[in-house]
């Protein structure tokens, strides 16, 4: 049986050495601290919360979008080298636990994928090279929790999708 993040790497297509890179350098401080990961997050939800599909924005309904930014700057400043400002707040990150509720699914892990994508090439404030890490980490981690949803569902005795439905890239 296939691991977690070998399912991620499998469906992602990015491995896991690629994918954390992003230990390789202090991101939090080549960026220069808080605010690129603000500036990410905010460009992020408020592409998400304007998306014309309806189905990707109702994952986000129940979420405010002030809270989903604080929640998702203060993990990426956490996981990327700064101070543990999410886990101060909110305990440890648990990224599948706390996205149990959602459905997440590849297609819905495409369309994340697709306004991250957005917000880092807006991102004036991130380098090539910070980008790329950081991108090949979300798609890795995008799966991660497609892998751990799928093992939600199949301990509920719903059968796996095993990556047959997944999408073209967007």
């Amino acid at each position: 049986m296939q691991s977690l993040q070998e399912k991620a790497s499998e469906w992602s297509g990015v491995d896991q050495e690629d994918a954390f890179a992003i230990d390789q350098v202090n991101l939090y401080h080549k960026l220069g601290g808080l605010q690129p990961f603000i500036n990410l997050s905010t460009d992020f939800y408020t592409r998400v919360y304007d998306d014309e599909e309806e189905w990707f924005r109702s994952i986000f309904a129940n979420s405010k979008k002030e809270d989903a930014i604080q929640n998702q700057y203060e993990f990426f400043v956490q996981r990327m080298g700064g101070p543990p400002l999410y886990s101060q707040r909110k305990g440890h990150p648990a990224l599948i636990g706390r996205h149990r509720p959602f459905p997440v699914t590849h297609k819905a892990a495409e369309r994340w994928l697709h306004h991250m994508q957005q917000a880092l090439d807006n991102a004036t404030d991130i380098d090539h090279d910070s980008k790329t890490r950081m991108l090949n980490f979300f798609r890795h981690t995008a799966y991660f929790l497609v892998a751990g949803n799928d093992l939600k569902k199949q301990s509920q005795g719903v059968p796996p999708c095993n990556g047959a439905n997944k999408p073209a890239a967007i």
